[in-house]
């Protein structure tokens, strides 16, 4: 499978722009290493195009210092759902790249399916990711589930259960030939614990994955950054590492628990080896505050990772299948047991804390970085 992400620091109140802008690095954000020239989509033939949350309208356009006021604040942008700029240009980028589009929006439902609500209807307003297939036909609707509290001033809690589809790719050698891929999509705090009340050990969507026998995981995201603007400054196009090791573990689950699914995707013989691939679309850049207000600075980092478990080498003995990841001071004592494989996380592409440009992977290729892991001390 071939995989894209485009990160980028959409402007604010610019959607125009940042339509334009999201179009120009589709054209040539993929610097090729070693020969310093920029190729795009056309040329990489992704499968699946996956955006940040409220991509194109930008998460502080009508919320200064990173809250929305009101829901009054946020109307001028909502959309119904597979209308408006973000659904639009989904589609259009869907059927030009003949691949599937994920963007994230805002989005309003009205009972009656009207764009404005009456004194006949009632609305609600959701943080949304809109799927489009290549034919430019909707394919999901997902809504946010575990709010940010600044989503709560506007934003009405989505279904977890309605974050998990089978999508439907060509196999690359037969073009006419499909594959169901189970997928779980989030955003961005989807994958923290509920409300940040719940306990960290929860792991509620990691534990979604792993029930749904999901072998993709797709997340939008607009994932802040603590690090100061000089900070950021100074990494350039190197990654968030604290950020991008908070993400893994917040997928535990998948290094401890076995994986459920009986086939692999890419054509892999799971008895060999299982593997999930995980999706991390964030968004860079900063947003001015309100006066008197930190400005909102994002982390970046996207990156396309697989988490795999294989049987352990007859050679490995006890050793390797003792191995085990590093939860940290919050580990369940049920899951502090050694799992009975070898667990590993690939990573075909990460992007830097404030680059802007493609983040892409072919998961049957190598991967360009490989993790192991280790035994937590005591």
């Amino acid at each position: 499978m071939k995989v894209a992400t485009l990160q980028f620091a959409p402007r604010l109140g610019d959607v125009d722009g940042n339509i334009k802008r999201a179009n120009e690095l589709l054209k040539d954000g993929k610097v090729v290493r070693g020969v310093g020239i920029g190729v795009g989509l056309d040329l990489l033939k992704p499968d699946v195009l996956i955006l940040p949350e409220l991509a194109l309208t930008a998460r502080s356009l009508i919320r200064p210092g990173y809250n929305f006021p009101s829901l009054e604040a946020i109307r001028p942008f909502l959309e119904p759902v597979g209308q408006g700029p973000s659904a639009q240009w989904a589609r259009e980028t869907a059927k030009r790249l003949q691949c599937k589009v994920c963007v994230g929006y805002p989005e309003i439902y009205t009972e009656n399916g009207a764009q404005q609500a009456s004194t006949n209807s009632t609305e609600t307003c959701y943080n949304s990711l809109l799927v489009v297939d290549e034919s430019g036909d909707i394919v999901l609707n997902y809504r946010k589930s575990f709010l940010y509290y600044t989503d709560e001033t506007w934003a009405a809690e989505g279904n977890p259960q309605q974050g998990f589809h089978q999508l439907s790719f060509r196999n690359s050698n037969q073009s006419s030939v499909e594959s169901q891929i189970a997928t779980s999509f989030g955003i961005c705090m989807d994958i923290n614990p509920y409300r940040f009340e719940a306990p960290f050990t929860a792991w509620e969507f990691a534990n979604r994955v792993l029930d749904t026998k999901s072998e993709l995981v797709i997340l939008s995201m607009a994932w802040l950054t603590l690090l100061e603007r000089d900070e950021l400054d100074s990494l350039a196009d190197e990654p968030d590492l604290d950020t991008f090791n908070y993400w893994i573990q917040r997928f535990m689950p998948l290094i401890r628990k076995k994986m459920g699914h009986e086939t692999n995707f890419d054509g892999d013989d799971a008895d060999r080896g299982k593997k999930i691939i995980i999706v991390f679309a964030n968004r860079a850049g900063e947003e001015p505050g309100a006066e008197g207000t930190n400005p909102a600075r994002y982390a970046g980092t996207s990156a396309i990772v697989a988490i795999t478990q294989k049987p352990p080498s007859r050679t490995s003995g006890k050793e390797s299948s003792s191995k085990e990841g590093d939860p940290g001071d919050d580990t369940d004592a049920a899951e502090t047991d050694a799992p009975s494989f070898d667990t590993k996380i690939l990573c075909w592409d990460m992007m830097g804390a404030t680059t802007e440009g493609i983040c892409f992977a072919d998961t049957t290729a190598d991967p360009s970085m490989v993790f192991g892991l280790v035994k937590a001390s005591k």
